[in-house]
């Protein structure tokens, strides 16, 4: 496949936003005042480690920044920090809940004693902790011969009991399935979700900074997918702390409202692409998969029941896209896990059936189980000032029967796979989402979530930011990228279809050097 190579520099866009100053943090603003919210957030994330006085320290424990012992994998030094950080930050910090976020630091053997420029790693998801390392290979060995990693756990925080929440401290537990059944309500547990996008990642990225970079100084953020959103909302909101931005896949649409209609009608154009080349591909799919879909439908229950205590529905099946169609090696992966759908009959008798085989690999294929805060939260991250009212859904029933697998397979059509979308039903056919079904309407009604960018500061943004923008990425919109890339001021673009949204995964030393190379002079402007 021919790699196109594109290099922009979007037109600086100039737009003046007062600064109100009179607003409280901790006060609530009325909902229909949505810039309000700019300078409550700007106020609260500035500075947020100075909130108390705390000097900074790189290497030093205090009762709010723990330091762990130096250990080693392959040719890796690595040591884990947990700050203590409040759960809110437009409370009286000295009172309010707070929760503890993990961060591990990894440097070359050799090098932990050595002055380095510091390098924040955010993950994609959200709700997905970092990679752990085993060795120096990837981007993180790339990135550790010049840089001091930081890998944060920025959406898989957890939880320390203290005053107003429940008694006793230092007790820790993860956002699980089983932690957030500790919530009495549905209400109870969207109240607590809703602090755990990226405007919180972002502060809670700054209190980590202030408090582990000597000096406070600067440092340069990755961010992968959406923790590409994540350091867009840092650009919006805390530049201040940035030395340089690396996006790989991960530059998310800034409009006011929420985006979430737009995202997901935009991305049922590239899913529909995506399932012609895969069964383009793995022609012989197209039979199996009709099969399966009937079977499915014909069961009792409409479905069958999957090893957890979920079921397995023909809507349920074509969720396999979302892992499926948009990886480097999904493709395959799909094709040879419909190779063994079907037990062989190995007795006079016996009926066909769905393997083990298969109905284990399909529940192993998501992390909603382990990940739960991903089918949870996946909406809002769109939102600003309004609700999504589960978006996907809406708009996959607007495409009409183009998505209606069980139509499909008896029309003889394709059975069409979807992309990245979390639908209600979800709650109630996976077994690991079903405690969470209240809560989940709940966020998806929610109307007063915060502004997560600023266009204003994009558009005069100082800091240096380079981006891998996937041509084909079934993910992050290639033509809404670019829409975003137009208001950020500055932003150096290398437009690839040599690399799935999997980039930074399937070739992380590449695609780091690349961008790098961008913004310290190795790859000049055209």
């Amino acid at each position: 496949m021919k790699m196109i190579v594109i290099q922009i520099k979007p037109t600086l866009q100039l737009r003046h936003s007062p600064l109100i100053t009179t607003l409280s943090p901790s006060l609530t603003p009325p909902k229909t005042k949505l810039l309000r919210f700019f300078a409550a957030f700007r106020s609260s994330v500035a500075a947020p480690a100075a909130m108390d006085g705390t000097k900074s320290t790189a290497v030093a424990s205090c009762p709010e920044h723990v330091v762990g012992k130096w250990f080693s994998v392959p040719e890796l030094r690595l040591r884990d920090h947990y700050f203590t950080v409040p759960l809110d930050y437009s409370l009286d910090h000295r009172t309010c809940p707070k929760i503890s976020v993990f961060a591990r630091e990894v440097v070359s053997v050799g090098k932990e004693e050595q002055s380095q420029p510091y390098l924040l790693y955010l993950q994609g998801g959200p709700g997905f902790e970092c990679p752990r390392p085993t060795e120096a290979s990837g981007w993180i060995g790339k990135a550790c011969q010049d840089y001091r990693v930081i890998l944060m756990d920025q959406a898989c925080l957890f939880f320390l009991f203290v005053l107003y929440s429940f008694r006793g401290t230092g007790l820790s537990t993860p956002l699980t399935t089983s932690s957030m059944l500790q919530m009495k309500s549905g209400e109870d547990l969207a109240d607590y979700l809703k602090h755990f996008r990226a405007d919180n990642i972002v502060k809670d990225a700054e209190f980590i900074r202030t408090h582990l970079v000597p000096d406070a100084g600067t440092w340069t953020v990755l961010g992968q997918s959406y923790g590409g959103f994540c350091a867009v909302t840092y650009l919006s909101f805390a530049p201040q702390g940035l030395e340089q931005v690396l996006l790989t896949g991960g530059i998310p649409p800034i409009g006011s409202g929420c985006n979430a209609d737009t995202v997901y009608r935009t991305c049922f154009e590239r899913i529909i692409h995506q399932n012609e080349k895969y069964y383009k591909r793995f022609p012989q799919d197209i039979e199996k998969v009709r099969e399966v879909v009937n079977y499915l439908a014909e069961s009792e229950g409409g479905g069958v029941p999957l090893p957890s205590g979920g079921i397995l529905t023909p809507r349920g099946l074509q969720t396999l896209g979302l892992s499926g169609l948009g990886s480097s090696t999904g493709f395959e992966r799909l094709h040879y896990m419909f190779e063994r759908v079907w037990d062989p009959v190995i007795a006079p008798g016996a009926t066909k059936q769905i393997s083990y085989y298969f109905l284990n690999a399909f529940e192993k294929w998501s992390d909603y189980d382990t990940n739960p805060i991903y089918a949870l939260l996946h909406e809002s991250i769109y939102c600003q000032g309004a609700s999504s009212r589960w978006s996907a859904h809406r708009i996959r029933a607007a495409e009409g029967v183009q998505f209606d697998a069980i139509k499909a397979a008896k029309e003889g059509r394709p059975v069409l796979f979807t992309g990245e979308m979390i639908f209600p039903w979800m709650f109630e056919e996976i077994f690991a989402l079903r405690h969470f079904r209240d809560a989940a309407n709940v966020l998806a009604e929610k109307t007063d979530w915060p502004p997560l960018y600023d266009i204003a500061s994009l558009n005069t943004n100082k800091v240096p930011v380079a981006a891998a923008v996937y041509y084909e990425d079934m993910y992050v919109n290639f033509k809404l990228a670019m829409e975003t890339a137009s208001q950020i001021a500055g932003i150096r673009l290398w437009i690839t279809n040599e690399y799935m949204h999997s980039g930074l995964r399937d070739a992380g030393g590449q695609v780091f050097d690349h961008l790098t190379g961008m913004l310290n002079g190795k790859k000049p402007l055209f």
